[in-house]
């Protein structure tokens, strides 16, 4: 009977190849442990825009103790209707508004929780300091404290949701999964079509085939999304012929930019999407506001899909006033460009193959 068993010398070739690819694994582990901390261990807001409506000294005190350390940018508006118009259009996250010497906070927990929470707990912070100083100038001054200025140290001051998270997705995380699950979605479905890339050579016919596949694929993609999100009452108020396209333009961002990059560079490309997955997710604002992330997080983040789909997809359902030309034209070129390239090489290597059967 023969010996099967391994020769020592593949036993230690195993043992290295072993070797090489937990090191390889713990070095990834380390770079996406790095990444993750450092991009989101500690969210602190950075110039993040707030809107203020009072006289110039309110204005003035208010504006330079947020402004201080640079995590809030305060515009000033000319009365509460302006500064909710703002919110609603995303062009704040919330402000301020002084009626004589009373303030009343505005936020929009559908914007970022988070964010809300924070500017309540800056603003009334910033204004009891304020107070405070107040009542020590009179004291010092000997003067009487009015008691509406001592019930103010005491008082937090009214807060107005002005775009509310509803009862269905109270803790704001929905958006999150939904943006998840169509970068897990759109990834595998480029894996799975790349496949197919090995059955058929390339032909002009086999690239509008695959273009085809990929454009069907986003539509089911953001049809299965909102029947998830229905399932659950999610997005019942928004306008869902906007939200449907919105989502189904992030889909073919993800998949036709992963396809696009494995019709160049092979297999290999297929990592395009994991890193949308991997790399893209966390500083996509879905979960975390953007400028609640650092600079650099921030400006990218916004540049690849997840980001500017989290965009789109928010505004959809919840803010209608907002514009969104931005993220639709970063999802729109990553769609496009991607849909031409697995057009074109497709094309190229159909004419590469004539023009060598003319020659014969």
């Amino acid at each position: 009977m023969s010996d099967t068993s391994p020769s020592p010398l593949g036993l230690r070739r195993l043992s290295r190849l072993g070797l090489a690819i937990a090191a390889v694994g713990a070095l990834i582990q380390l770079v996406l442990g790095v990444y993750y901390l450092a991009m989101a261990h500690s969210p602190a807001p950075h110039d993040l825009p707030v809107g203020v409506v009072g006289d110039t000294a309110q204005r003035a005190q208010l504006t330079e103790q947020l402004e201080a350390d640079g995590a809030f940018a305060v515009e000033e508006y000319d009365d509460a209707a302006a500064l909710e118009q703002a919110i609603r259009e995303r062009r704040a996250y919330g402000g301020v508004a002084f009626a004589g010497q009373t303030p009343t906070l505005y936020v929009a927990s559908a914007a970022s929780p988070a964010v809300a929470n924070l500017f309540k707990a800056q603003f009334t912070t910033a204004y009891q300091d304020q107070v405070a100083q107040q009542v020590e100038q009179l004291r010092t001054a000997g003067q009487a404290v009015p008691v509406e200025t001592a019930a103010a140290l005491a008082t937090p001051p009214d807060v107005t949701d002005v775009v509310a998270l509803p009862d269905a997705d109270s803790a704001g995380s929905s958006l999150g999964f939904v943006i998840q699950a169509l970068c897990l979605g759109g990834s595998i479905a480029s894996l799975a079509l790349g496949r197919l890339r090995g059955m058929t050579q390339r032909s002009t016919a086999r690239g509008l085939g695959h273009a085809a596949l990929l454009v069907v694929y986003a539509l089911a993609s953001s049809g299965v999304a909102m029947v998830a999100m229905a399932l659950f009452g999610v997005g019942t108020g928004a306008n869902h012929l906007e939200l449907f396209g919105g989502l189904a333009l992030i889909s073919l961002a993800v998949t036709a930019s992963t396809a696009a990059a494995v019709a160049l560079v092979g297999p290999a490309g297929a990592l395009v999407g994991g890193l949308y997955f991997t790399v893209g997710l966390i500083i996509s604002g879905s979960s975390i506001a953007p400028e609640m992330l650092p600079s650099f997080g921030n400006a990218v983040g916004q540049l690849l899909p997840p980001g500017a789909g989290a965009t789109v997809a928010r505004d959809a359902l919840y803010f209608p006033d907002a514009s969104t030309t931005a993220p639709f034209v970063v999802l729109t070129t990553y769609a496009v460009v991607g849909l031409l390239v697995v057009l074109l090489t497709n094309a190229a290597a159909n004419r590469t193959r004539s023009a060598r059967a003319l020659h014969r």
